[in-house]
């Protein structure tokens, strides 16, 4: 409580909370733009940090990826094109709503929903650091694997209307995880001689390709169509419209509540990160709803919940950093490489040698959840007269900040052909009505998937009988294979209940 109190005075008394503010309105901005997301913004601010005290240049890095996780949302839920991968939940039902005229409505519920996880996980990471990362110390490589083997079938019978084009779809995203240098031998894997192809296929300009140009392709076949809707579109003239009801609030309440929890326990866990915490979070809240078949029509659930559960994983994916000096997302092992730099260790020994500047970044953190509130607030009536723009003007502009977000990732144009190659993917992916989604999360997590498996086949000796002595990997399988159970016989039920008329079609 004592260095607790003397981290209130530092940040209040100086001008730490400017430069959170900074950053946590500069993280926003980023955020709404595609394919400039926390990642590129806080490794593109480092070295702007060198000159500041270290409570503020931490806090300013934070603030940028607390900033643009909630800020993701708005160009989802405004264009269909989520700033990151993990927004892509929020557009299902959030861009729905935007055409409904209830732009304000979903972007409202979705900063609230975001402040309310950031600040609940930031709390949990505050309380239950040093306690929770010696449960994470219990997830090794075999019980990694089962995690994301699991996060894999879970994902996929969920995020579309068939767990098998969802398992293709995840399959062939970790096929082409695989492109690059092989992990044990380092030979090229896939390159076709491509000096690029090297370090593998980037994930942003792979992102943006799929689901911002794609959805920019689709759009524009039906440009007349949607310019003709998007003339006829205005704000409801119902105040109820504008803002969150208090019946939505019930109903999102404890969709809100499950979001956080699934969102700050999948940022414990390493190598997981926020699209896994989103998409899960998400499936979930539609599979226990009276009303699985309204999702992604415009339910405001799964807005709440989309980003309850992204915003949460922030804060809480840096408990492994804090307690046990290991990145759990690829976020925290950005800012390794900032905490070093201002003579703060990753690990269990900055609690003993550094306590106040630690409790400075804890209530910076707290107050980085404060501040976005009101920076969204204030930006979102702006930001929700984007809708109110012709299509025909909005693409070209969305394909320029694609482009440019792709290029900024690696400083090639090879990046931009990349993104060209995945947007036809996705293009094709959606007329066929494969989970692009899954395909997604799949290339994400393919190298971690690679590596544990390596590493567990070698830690197991080559026999599956040594699994009896990982319980927790076991867990996970089962509900992997009880998972994949499920969801046939719900598919063989639906079909058995469809009309005749209806199968033949």
């Amino acid at each position: 409580m004592e260095y607790l109190i003397l981290g209130i005075g530092d940040v209040f008394g100086g001008t730490t909370l400017l430069w959170v503010a900074v950053g946590v309105t500069l993280g926003y901005v980023l955020g709404a733009i595609p394919g400039l997301g926390k990642a590129i913004g806080v490794a593109v601010s480092i070295p702007l940090t060198f000159y500041l005290e270290p409570v503020s240049a931490l806090g300013l890095l934070i603030g940028i990826a607390k900033g643009s996780a909630a800020g993701s949302a708005v160009s989802a839920i405004l264009l269909n094109t989520p700033g990151e991968p993990s927004s892509a939940p929020t557009a299902f039902d959030g861009y729905p709503l935007a055409r409904q005229g209830k732009a304000q409505k979903a972007l409202k519920m979705g900063l609230f929903a975001s402040v309310i996880g950031d600040f609940v996980s930031t709390i949990i990471l505050i309380l239950l650091a040093a306690p929770l990362a010696r449960y994470a110390l219990l997830i090794g490589p075999v019980e990694l694997c089962a995690i994301l083997v699991f996060s894999l079938v879970f994902i996929g019978g969920l995020s579309g209307n068939s767990l098998t084009k969802g398992l293709i779809a995840a399959c062939f995203g970790i096929f082409f995880a695989t492109v690059g240098l092989e992990t044990e031998t380092f030979v090229p894997r896939l390159t076709f001689g491509y000096l690029e192809l090297e370090d593998g296929i980037s994930l942003v300009p792979m992102a943006i390709g799929m689901l911002a140009v794609a959805e920019m392709i689709v759009q524009a076949g039906n440009l007349d169509t949607l310019d003709r809707e998007t003339a006829e579109l205005r704000d409801s003239s119902d105040p109820r419209d504008r803002r969150v009801t208090r019946e939505e609030w019930r109903r999102c309440a404890p969709v809100i509540a499950r979001g956080t929890f699934i969102g700050a326990a999948i940022g414990i866990l390493p190598g997981l990160g926020a699209s896994v915490g989103s998409f899960l979070s998400y499936g979930e809240t539609r599979r226990v709803s009276a009303t699985p078949e309204k999702y992604g029509t415009g339910m405001i659930e799964g807005v709440a919940a989309a980003e309850s559960a992204d915003n949460a994983v922030v804060p809480s994916s840096l408990i492994p950093l804090f307690a046990l000096g290991i990145p759990g997302s690829v976020i925290a092992a950005i800012l390794i490489a900032a905490f070093i730099l201002h003579g703060l260790t990753p690990g269990p020994l900055m609690f003993q040698q550094q306590p106040r500047m630690v409790a400075g970044l804890y209530v910076s953190m707290l107050c980085a959840s404060a501040i976005l509130l009101v920076i969204g607030l204030l930006g979102q009536r702006l930001f929700s007269q984007i809708v109110h723009v012709p299509l025909r003007l909005v693409i070209p502009g969305v394909l320029l900040f694609c482009c440019v977000g792709s290029y900024m990732e690696t400083g090639s144009i090879f990046s931009i052909f990349i993104m060209l190659g995945f947007a036809l993917i996705g293009f094709v992916a959606r007329k066929l009505d494969f989970s692009f989604v899954t395909f997604l999360i799949g290339f994400v997590i393919g190298p971690k998937l690679e590596l544990s498996f390596r590493q567990s086949l070698q830690l197991l000796k080559h026999d599956a009988s040594n699994l009896l002595g990982h319980p927790i990997a076991l867990v996970f399988l089962f509900a992997a294979l009880v998972f994949v159970v499920m969801s046939g016989r719900s598919s063989v039920t639906r079909r058995v209940q469809m009309p005749p008329t209806t199968q033949e079609h």
